[in-house]
């Protein structure tokens, strides 16, 4: 059995797992008690609507092999017309259960990510100084630009800007279907080759940026002890109406054992700011106990993707070869693939998404 008909083999087997959940959750809400009980019914309902076009394609796809098999009896059968007429359908029919197969593996790949709807994207400047700060603020930009384009909410929570218009570190959060699928293999180090504004020899400078993707995920709850956390409200420190650094409606926090500090300001009402900079410190605390967990696997993996490890650096952005290069993206000489740095500069990331989410369903469907 080569390597392709395993993987497939295995998928099957994990679809089939799928179709027998679904069957579970239409029996559990199918009583009247779980129904009575939003807190029972409403993750069931959502786990149902995230099961079933998944399931009705498996079954499509079994439909279609049993067309197949029925038809390759018939081009066995000792039936001439019928047996021609099987050989006549049976490429036609193959093609597109291959096709339905395609499909299944898309759409199982993306049902495992359809809880993450919201999540933070965290951008800071490394070394290089100012510049570092300046290549912050054009990597805000392309991805702001990139969730226009897609319709996807965008909102910047808060903010540190550095001298000549940089920005030593932003945090976001997006929002929209699909949006944690294509913007989770953005975490790691980015590297900027380019001459800097202010260099008056020519000379072609190298700083680093960092990028962190936390998805936000309200069912699950990571236990904080208070006596770990001091909070305080603070004055918000972005643009704004009257209120801004006269009223303490932004909210601080800070997280004695990890050393991690959040600071939100984005809402008017400190309430929210409290909130939001909760959600953030619970999503660093998840993503940091999964990456923990799921060490030892990444280590074996060839490319490292959406892992948010600000150490590696995973993409060069090269000016004066107007070439912006992903270093996951690898060929089987060993190359790295390269894109024309313009347009992702705009925010025109798809062919270079594309290739990161063929690659990560490639290893994905291997780890089956």
């Amino acid at each position: 059995m080569n390597q392709l008909t395993q993987t497939n083999a295995a998928l099957l087997r994990k679809l089939q797992l799928m179709s027998q959940r679904l069957d579970e959750v239409k029996q559990k809400l199918s009583v009247p008690a779980i129904l009575s009980n939003p807190s029972q019914m409403v993750p069931l309902s959502k786990e149902q609507g995230q099961l079933t076009p998944v399931v009705d394609k498996l079954h499509q796809y079994n439909t279609a092999i049993a067309n197949i098999q029925e038809l390759e009896q018939l081009a066995d059968g000792g039936d001439k017309e019928l047996a021609e007429l099987a050989q006549t359908e049976l490429p036609d029919a193959r093609t597109s259960a291959a096709t339905i197969l395609e499909g299944l593996k898309d759409d199982f790949l993306a049902a495992e990510q359809a809880d993450v709807t919201s999540f933070f994207l965290e951008i800071r400047a490394g070394t290089g100084g100012e510049e570092a700060a300046l290549f912050a603020r054009d990597l805000f930009e392309m991805y702001r630009k990139y969730c226009e384009h897609q319709h996807w909410k965008f909102t910047v929570s808060d903010f540190s800007q550095a001298e000549r218009g940089g920005l030593k570190e932003v945090v976001v959060n997006v929002h929209g279907a699909a949006a944690w699928r294509h913007l989770r293999f953005e975490g790691g180090g980015h590297r900027v080759q380019r001459v800097p504004e202010t260099e008056t020899q020519g000379r072609i400078h190298t700083s680093l940026a960092t990028v962190a993707v936390l998805p936000e995920l309200p069912d699950v709850h990571i236990t904080i002890d208070s006596k770990d956390v001091e909070e305080f409200g603070c004055r918000g420190g972005g643009p704004g109406g009257q209120n801004v650094n006269k009223v303490e409606t932004g909210w601080m926090i800070k997280h004695k054992p990890s050393g991690l500090i959040f600071k939100m300001t984005e809402h008017k009402s400190q309430a929210q700011n409290k909130e939001r900079a909760w959600a953030l410190l619970r999503a660093t605390l998840y993503e940091q106990e999964q990456a923990r967990q799921n060490a030892a696997e990444r280590a074996s993996r060839k490319a490292m993707m959406g892992s948010g490890d600000r150490s590696q650096r995973i993409r060069t952005y090269n000016f004066p070869q107007n070439r912006c290069t992903d270093h996951r993206l690898g060929g089987e000489g060993g190359g790295d693939k390269n894109f024309n740095l313009d347009s992702i500069m705009q925010g025109e990331m798809g062919d270079l998404i594309a290739a990161l989410l063929e690659l990560d369903k490639q290893q994905r469907l291997e780890n089956l």
